[in-house]
């Protein structure tokens, strides 16, 4: 860090957040280098230099990717308004500072990543990646042919038109469904304006990287080809 790196890149290294999000608080005026307030995002800044948000001063952190089989009935936030169960719940007090790179809804399960590397959220998350996504879905009744050739062609909803990348017919109720774009809950919407109910939806898959025997609860560190294998590479 010799000749220093962009503030955004700093902050993301303290796992304050993805380098956009990291771009939106050196705009509002919350953080501060060397004791005076910086909104410049242009600033660089070196190990030497005294980083600050909200008043508190920051670290880099070691880079810490985990994979996470969330269970059915756990919402992906540190708490919740409703009182339910958050994935927190079932985490160590060493992880609790990680952040979940996308989420599953309370009632779906499978492949979470949490992480405290902003760069690695954003290349999960953004567009321009494609990165790939399965799920083994269940819905209440036998699935008609000529809708898994529209789930492929696009369904169009109030969300707009909505595709899966990929379909492939497991049993009469079940699919394998492959994404490469994820609008919020897309496959239960696409499969509900088919006339569907889904009644398990589960994660299989991110990347290369596939959720494998890892037990509802439980996670696992994963190293640097494993990390690699989440970009596809």
């Amino acid at each position: 860090m010799s000749e220093g790196v962009r503030l955004n890149k700093y902050l993301a290294s303290c796992a304050i957040g993805s380098r956009r999000a990291c771009d939106e608080l050196i705009a509002s005026g919350r953080i501060e280098v060397n004791g005076e307030p910086c909104t410049k995002l242009a600033t660089r800044v070196t190990e030497k230099d005294s980083v600050r948000v909200d008043g508190k001063r920051v670290f880099p952190k070691e880079e810490i990717v985990v994979i996470f089989h969330k269970p059915r009935g756990y919402v992906c936030t540190r708490s919740d308004e409703l009182g339910r169960q958050t994935i927190y719940d079932l985490l160590p007090p060493a992880m609790q500072s990680l952040h979940h790179v996308g989420r599953l809804d309370a009632d779906s399960e499978g492949l979470l990543i949490l992480t405290n590397d902003g760069d690695l959220s954003q290349q999960l998350m953004h567009p321009s990646k494609s990165v790939e996504k399965e799920y083994l879905v269940t819905s209440n009744q036998a699935f008609e042919n000529s809708h898994l050739d529209q789930f492929l062609a696009g369904v169009y909803t109030d969300e707009g038109k909505l595709k899966a990348k990929n379909i492939e017919r497991v049993s009469a109720r079940r699919l394998k469904v492959v994404l490469d774009h994820g609008a919020k809950r897309q496959i239960r919407v696409m499969f509900e304006a088919l006339g569907y109910q889904v009644t398990k939806l589960l994660r299989v898959r991110i990347g290369k990287l596939w959720l494998g025997d890892l037990e509802p609860g439980k996670y696992a560190i994963l190293n640097g080809k494993e990390i690699a294998m989440l970009l596809g590479n």
